[in-house]
């Protein structure tokens, strides 16, 4: 199973729309082949400290995979992969 992590906080127009974006292209993918982890900044030091100024962060089994603005094709193409690898 893919592991894919959003890096976001709360009332965070970017983040909310990047969501929405993780959303659509996991419900696009077989039943239970990607597993969604929302992680907010605002948690966890560690994180906050990392990316910041990078929300939202899209993570594909602990890589970075992009962050600021998520492209749905680009998103469903490396799931795909990391699909395929798994």
């Amino acid at each position: 199973m893919t592991t894919l992590t959003l890096i976001s906080k709360p009332d965070c127009h970017l983040c909310d729309v990047a969501r929405e974006i993780v959303e659509a292209v996991v419900a696009e993918l077989p039943e239970d082949s990607v597993e969604v982890e929302d992680k907010s900044i605002l948690d966890d030091a560690a994180l906050y400290e990392l990316w910041w100024e990078k929300i939202p962060v899209v993570l594909i089994d602990g890589a970075v995979h992009g962050h600021w603005r998520v492209s749905p094709d680009r998103l469903r193409a490396a799931l795909q992969e990391a699909s395929a690898r798994a």
